[in-house]
């Protein structure tokens, strides 16, 4: 009886043991685990090999809101959206066109990807949140972000480009649009974008 207690002591005392020592192997594992750490861009990415471009880019963006196949839907909107003077409150979900020239059966090199909503309760002037998705050429597979305000009614509005992936990685820059055309009765538009990027 008393060997039979011993083997037993003896087998939780070594369970015992072997649980121990896996949380406290567990516990210093985790402590291995970094948040952040600060790297070298010019060892780490190569960046040293490249130099800082400036590109310019120059392309046609179409918003479609009519007809069978609108290209920016409108997603939300307020109780009060529709007797604003300016549409106050309005939220579209967009994956426009980017063609090289003005004619929508223009040649297609991408996409405008994103959301734009009226934020403004004085002028038409929309928050853009948009993404360039390229699908043509050196710049296939990379992407243009822009966040920026929109005042749709000047001459010239200019946007911040925040970042970018693929070929445009780093990227800054500033997006200038002009309206090219606009239709007041379906309020379909043809707006002329000249990019210019700083980039590796």
């Amino acid at each position: 009886m008393d060997e039979t207690h011993h083997n037993t002591t003896l087998i939780i005392l070594i369970l015992f043991l072997t649980i121990h020592s896996s949380i406290l192997s567990l516990t210093t594992a985790h402590d291995d685990y970094t948040y952040s750490r600060n790297l070298n861009p010019q060892k780490t990415l190569g960046l040293n090999k490249k130099q800082e471009k400036l590109t310019h880019l120059h392309f046609y963006f179409h918003d479609v809101v009519s007809g069978p196949n609108p290209t920016a839907i409108r997603v939300a909107e307020a109780k009060t959206t529709n007797t604003s003077a300016v549409s106050f409150g309005f939220v579209v979900v967009c994956d426009d066109p980017l063609t090289v020239g003005p004619e929508p059966t223009s040649k297609k090199i991408g996409s405008a990807q994103g959301i734009y909503a009226s934020t403004s309760q004085t002028e038409l002037s929309l928050l853009m949140a948009l993404n360039y998705v390229f699908t043509e050429g050196k710049y296939k597979g990379s992407t243009l972000s822009i966040l920026g305000r929109n005042a749709v009614l000047s001459g010239v509005r200019e946007m911040p480009i925040v970042g970018g992936s693929g070929v445009f990685r780093f990227a800054r820059g500033f997006a200038l649009a002009k309206t090219y055309v606009a239709n007041a009765t379906t309020f379909d538009a043809i707006v002329e974008y000249n990019v210019y990027v700083l980039h590796y």
